[in-house]
Order: C-alpha cells, then sequence, then structure tokens
C-alpha cells in the first residue's frame, strides 16, 4: 500500500457517488485553492470524462486503465499514476478487490 498524507486540507464530508455507488470519493481543499479527490472503485467496468487534466495515483489495489485514443488496457497497482489530458476520457477496470486513489487536479 502507498500511504499518501495531507496536512492542512478541508474535506468535504458529502461523498461524490457515481456508478451507483461503485466508485465513492471525497474532495480535499487546500489553501492555495488545489483540490484533490480521494476514492474508492469497486469491482467493475467504468468510463469518465475529463474537463481538466488528471493525476490518478493509485494508493491501494490494482485497476486496468485505457486512456481515450489508446488501444489497449495498462495496468496500475499502488504507487504507480497516470495521466489523463484535459477534455478527454478514460476507461478504468477492477477486477477484484477495492482499488483506492488520490486525483491530482491539473
Amino acid at each position: 500500500m502507498s500511504n499518501v498524507q495531507f496536512e492542512a486540507v478541508t474535506a468535504q464530508a458529502v461523498a461524490n457517488v457515481y456508478f451507483d455507488g461503485k466508485v465513492v470519493s471525497h474532495t480535499i481543499l487546500f489553501a492555495d485553492g488545489t483540490k484533490k479527490t480521494l476514492g474508492l472503485i469497486f469491482q467493475g467496468s467504468f468510463r469518465f470524462d475529463t474537463g481538466a487534466p488528471e493525476i490518478m495515483q493509485m494508493t491501494a489495489g490494482t485497476a486496468r486503465v485505457r486512456i481515450a485514443g489508446e488501444t489497449g488496457f495498462k495496468t496500475y497497482e499502488a504507487g504507480q499514476s497516470f495521466n489523463v489530458p484535459a477534455n478527454s476520457s478514460f476507461e478504468i477496470a477492477v477486477d477484484s478487490g477495492i482499488a483506492q486513489y488520490v486525483c491530482h487536479f491539473g
């Protein structure tokens, strides 16, 4: 597991819930205006659109990811991350267990 800790943040208590609760995240806000989300992805396959560029940092579990324009899926596990351009999309699949992540918005 990749232990990630953030200091001096404001956490939003109401969750962002997607796909009938199979993807859930909480937003944290930093004093400089930076926003990140901390989330869980349960088993399944999901597609997300992006407005801003994102860096998805895996903190636990394993997921397969295909970013728009790529032909195949790549596997990411705890300690690894992937970049998604602005105004794009990505598919993410969790085959077993639960994947956990931090999404950094750019």
